[in-house]
């Protein structure tokens, strides 16, 4: 599947990923709120075996096949723990 992945302007390491280019038809409206104007970033050619950096292909396309989208959200960050005294 080809697939047209944009960024979010609100929040760091958001994507969308789109079946069809600038078709945010698909997405609710709260959706779009909440992540912002999204800023195109590529188009990336997309099968289930092909490896992402931190995504699974198959819910990728899964996620847009259901929904007609699929969000990368970014990475959870958890402390590091302090010294204990």
């Amino acid at each position: 599947m080809q697939c047209f992945i944009y960024k979010s302007n609100k929040k760091d390491e958001l994507y969308l990923y789109l079946d069809k280019q600038d078709d945010f038809s698909s997405i609710p409206e709260a959706i779009l709120k909440s992540i912002g104007q999204p800023e195109y970033v590529m188009q990336l050619e997309i099968t289930p075996e092909r490896k992402l950096a931190r995504e699974k292909a198959g819910e990728v396309l899964k996620g847009i096949e259901e929904n007609g989208f699929f969000i990368q959200m970014p990475p959870v960050i958890y402390p590091t723990p302090t010294s204990i005294q």
